[in-house]
């Protein structure tokens, strides 16, 4: 069995005197959906950015592909995708340079593949109109347009559903299974009802029962931290 591209263990983080959780263990492997669950304030945001690599106020380790991820730092940023709760989007420029300015560094992509990532999330003939003339659900699509030219293998994604209307979620949805189905992994927040298969859950600030503590997460699973 291949090793798991990210696997967590025993992680414990507090936020202003504040135990958000511990002993938190789980693995997120190839081919999976995992989402982080848990009542406002449970630190969600904050489990994603740890994992991200943009918060290293934790205690436990992280491992990718086996070792920690710290010593193999840039190649684990190389195979991560992150979209933050915010989309990062500059509302001066129009869709197709910030698309093109997002994936700076990253990929080198013709810009009819932009456009038609663009057109793919909803955006046909917005590609040129400066993102402060969209709705705040065409700025999300814009910054959600990255996962239609994405190679990274693990995406990370913190209320990726905000803003969205309901073709946009059936959408989304359709993308996700359709990442995991093709080998990739998905770690995804989000206050919309998922109602896909075979989906793992972390639970945050859940009541622990017997056994529960420091669980690992197994398929349709659930890792609980209290």
């Amino acid at each position: 069995m291949s090793e798991p591209l990210l696997q967590a263990v025993d992680l414990q983080c507090e936020r202003d005197d504040r135990e958000l959780f511990r002993a938190l263990n789980f693995t997120i492997a190839a081919g999976t959906l995992t989402r982080v669950e848990g009542p406002n304030g449970s630190g969600k945001t904050t489990l994603l950015r740890i994992l991200a690599g943009l918060n290293d106020s934790f205690s436990g380790r992280l491992l990718w592909q086996g070792e920690p991820r710290d010593a193999r730092r840039e190649e684990f940023l190389r195979n991560l995708l992150y979209i933050g709760h915010r989309p990062g989007i500059k509302p001066l420029l129009t869709p197709i340079e910030n698309l093109r300015g997002l994936l700076a560094g990253r990929q080198q992509v013709a810009d009819t593949v932009l456009r038609q990532a663009l057109e793919g999330t909803g955006l046909a003939g917005y590609q040129d109109v400066p993102c402060r003339n969209l709705s705040a659900g065409q700025q999300r699509r814009v910054a959600l347009a990255r996962l239609l030219i994405s190679d990274e293998p693990l995406w990370i994604l913190d209320e990726a559903f905000t803003a969205l209307d309901f073709h946009g979620v059936e959408g989304l949805e359709r993308l996700l299974v359709e990442r995991a189905a093709n080998g990739g992994a998905v770690v995804v927040t989000t206050h919309h009802d998922l109602r896909l298969p075979d989906i793992h859950r972390i639970v945050l600030g859940a009541t622990a029962v017997a056994g529960d503590h420091g669980a690992t997460c197994q398929q349709a699973g659930e890792a609980h931290a209290h």
